[in-house]
């Protein structure tokens, strides 16, 4: 893992927003903390030690792209044909001085380039030698995606460098290997690399592949049409390439008699941090973030206090950032954020919601209800989707989520959004389901 000096990194700021007002035995206390990353994310910004990284290029780093070639991606033809295009491209689009790997993966998993366990270092010959490598890519075998994943892992792990990520293609459901399989892979692979996962066609299970973004902090996302991979695979190195330091952590500390009862990130997407919480110190806990650019994300903490008389107040928990270091150390980002807890008996005060804490409770809601209407709806319940897929039309329009609205105006027929009215569509292309599905912890920012 690489030293970083304070200089090196982005800014990193904390913002706090909340109503700290709670009435007379009130012990819930909701914030929204705003994390932004100023004043990187463009090449040339070097953030790793002086030995990882060469002047001008930018942060360390290392890429395992792995590249589904079972027996699926021939069919058609051109979805093995865009596969390759689109890894081209995404070779193309690495940073000089970055490591790399293609991996091929099917049942089990092959180096394609370089080789004997090694990672090239991109420059015009080994991004031209691999592209050639590409070549020999050919549809056939199984998938066993944990496979995969632990070669990636072996390959970066051998680079001194101070961000990993990979990016794994996959056009079909992990049938090879036992579900306990793959995640021992994602257990061993978490806090080691990120990883952003793409579901190409159809044919694959949309619950896999968000999982496995989720797990190893990555993005995730459907390509229903294959020849659309190399603008996707363009794009998401160009994010990694952006990415300057690994490894943030929230830490959130909160005093005696103080519990969590949730911490989430709510923008750009949902994720449910609570169970990752590693413990570093008396009543102070680490949620990871994995890597950042020059970028904003929000996160939903929950906590809950001791009662208290009117006119107390207590500071309820502390956020501050941090970055994990060899030997059990960690460097402070130095900025941090205070969450506040006062009792009040004006009731006006106590009974006001944040504007940012009411979006984001909306935000993660629509995201539920969304997974519960379609699972509802390939259950056969059409009653009981309708109810929950109408609740999700109405919490994309109260929050003007405009995106998401689309992708469910193509699962339901709208009849009144602002009352989440809706009826099911009797025939949805399952290219829009699995869309709306995949998508669907997406959210928009709260307007300012």
């Amino acid at each position: 893992m690489a030293n970083f000096s304070k200089s090196n990194v982005p800014q990193f700021s904390v913002d706090v927003y909340q109503n700290e007002y709670l009435p007379e035995g009130g012990r819930e206390v909701s914030a929204i903390v705003t994390v932004s990353a100023t004043g990187g994310g463009t090449v040339g910004t070097a953030v790793a030690a002086p030995h990882l990284y060469s002047p001008g290029a930018g942060p360390s780093a290392a890429v395992a792209i792995m590249v589904d070639c079972s027996g699926s991606m021939d069919y058609p033809p051109t979805k093995m044909r865009n596969a390759r295009d689109a890894t081209a491209a995404a070779i193309d689009t690495l940073r000089d001085g970055v490591h790399f790997s293609v991996i091929d993966g099917t049942h089990v998993a092959r180096e394609v380039y370089p080789g004997n366990g090694r990672l090239a270092v991109a420059d015009p010959a080994t991004r031209a030698q691999a592209k050639e490598a590409l070549r020999r890519l050919s549809a056939g075998g199984g998938t066993a995606i944990g496979t995969w994943l632990r070669l990636a892992d072996r390959l970066l792990s051998t680079a001194d460098v101070a961000i990993r990520h990979g990016i794994l293609l996959t056009d079909g459901r992990n049938e090879h290997e036992a579900p306990e399989d793959l995640k021992a892979a994602l257990e061993s692979c978490t806090g080691r690399f990120t990883c952003d996962a793409r579901g190409v066609g159809t044919d694959w299970e949309v619950k896999e592949v968000t999982g496995i973004a989720s797990a190893l902090l990555g993005t995730a996302d459907i390509v229903a049409d294959p020849a659309a991979l190399a603008a996707d695979f363009t794009q998401m190195m160009e994010t990694a390439m952006g990415k300057e330091v690994a490894d943030v952590a929230l830490r959130l500390w909160t005093p005696v008699g103080t519990a969590v009862k949730f911490v989430k990130q709510v923008a750009p997407t949902v994720e449910d941090l609570t169970g990752r919480r590693t413990e570093s110190g008396p009543r102070s806990g680490d949620y990871p973030t994995g890597s950042w650019g020059d970028e904003s994300r929000d996160y939903h903490v929950c906590v809950e206090v001791p009662t208290a008389n009117i006119g107390q107040e207590m500071l309820a928990a502390r956020v501050s950032l941090v970055i994990p270091q060899p030997g059990g150390t960690v460097q402070n980002l130095g900025t941090q954020g205070l969450v506040r807890a006062v009792w009040t008996d004006d009731m006006a005060a106590s009974t006001s919601i944040n504007p940012q804490v009411a979006h984001y409770t909306g935000q993660a809601e629509l995201a539920q209800v969304i997974q519960q209407g379609l699972d509802l709806r390939k259950a056969g319940d059409i009653d009981g989707a309708t109810a929950k897929l109408g609740r999700a039309v109405q919490l994309a329009s109260v929050s003007g989520n405009a995106d998401t609205a689309k992708l469910l105006a193509k699962v339901v027929d709208v009849v009144d959004a602002p009352t989440g009215t809706v009826r099911l569509k009797a025939k949805v292309a399952e290219a829009d389901e699995m869309t709306l599905e995949t998508r669907s912890t997406k959210t928009v920012r709260v307007k300012k």
